[in-house]
């Protein structure tokens, strides 16, 4: 099933997941224990990320360096292969413009397809320190825009390369937006204006950057009304659970902590984890109790804190 029949059809409140792979050299074991964990919450989906090329910098006995390319976390289509059809939960597979051509798109979209996965969510990715060598005969989605165009061509049965009578995919497609503006925008209007043309490109839902002030995610809401956007928005939550999550959290996502939680933790850092329970769960409750029907979870694989929010909520 998609992501948006799963908020149309919802008669209760329902609780989505965002996991990553393993690091290279695990095994999908630690996947399996995960989602055995999150099974019995009935998530309507599950997001699993995607993770581009970067480069590695090894230091030698002789004192030179050696560079390598590589993935740190690869898997996510086989890992979403494992929860679609070992699990039986609708999976989200998560694909990125940077460090991927087109035709890898491509391969990748017929994967999923084969998999029986309807859902994905398209977008740019985070810079890294590598950037492919393109060759004469690949392209690349400069702009999620551009990939959520690729996508929606295969969906009407429009390949790179013409093939006759070739069969339409039929994915969901799902954007990003961000509440507090993306770091790149000057500002929250144009940063709308941009979110607008990936949703008239084909994409079917938003899900946020993770937001810990409520207040940022209603206005966006009401802003992109204004702006004619009228899909599901959904709101990302995540949960301070380390007090180095303070500074890494606002320099890896550009969000902004509210004062009040900031202050709370650094005057009794010993109580971080009960203090970010309880501000999750309050966000959570107000959110509900304003008529939203999904909230997304970034967990980082880390599943005891949402579940026990999950818990204390129903």
């Amino acid at each position: 099933m998609k992501v948006i029949e799963h908020i149309e059809r919802a008669q209760s409140p329902e609780f989505s997941f965002e996991i990553i792979p393993p690091p290279r050299g695990k095994s999908a074991q630690e996947i399996i224990d995960i989602v055995t964990k999150l099974q019995h919450y009935n998530p309507p989906y599950i997001d699993v990320t995607s993770h581009s090329a970067e480069a590695i910098y090894d230091d030698l006995a002789d004192g030179t360096i050696k560079r390598r390319i590589k993935k740190k976390r690869p898997g996510t289509i086989s890992i979403c292969g494992i929860i679609q059809n070992r699990f039986n939960i609708d999976t989200v597979a998560h694909l990125l413009c940077r460090g991927f051509t087109r035709e890898e798109t491509e391969d990748a979209l017929i994967e999923l397809n084969y998999l029986g996965i309807q859902n994905v969510l398209a977008i740019r990715g985070d810079e890294t320190n590598y950037k492919k060598p393109l060759s004469k005969d690949k392209s690349i989605n400069p702009h999620t825009k551009e990939l959520v165009e690729q996508i929606n061509n295969m969906n009407r049965g429009k390949y790179l390369d013409e093939i006759l009578d070739a069969d339409a995919t039929d994915f969901c497609v799902g954007v990003g937006g961000y509440p507090e503006k993306h770091f790149e925008a000057p500002n929250l209007k144009t940063d709308i204006k941009y979110l607008k043309t990936k949703l008239d490109a084909g994409a079917d839902y938003i899900v946020t950057q993770m937001v810990f002030d409520n207040t940022a995610y209603f206005r966006f809401v009401e802003e992109c009304k204004a702006a004619g956007i009228n899909v599901p928005i959904i709101p990302g939550i995540k949960v301070i659970n380390r007090l180095s999550q303070l500074n890494n959290i606002p320099r890896n996502f550009h969000v902004d902590l509210p004062d009040a939680l900031v202050d709370e933790i650094r005057e009794t850092p010993g109580q971080v984890r009960e203090i970010g329970f309880e501000w999750a769960y309050g966000q959570c409750r107000e959110l509900l109790e304003a008529g939203v029907k999904n909230l997304h979870f970034y967990i980082m694989n880390d599943t005891g804190v949402v579940t026990r929010i999950i818990d204390r909520l129903k």
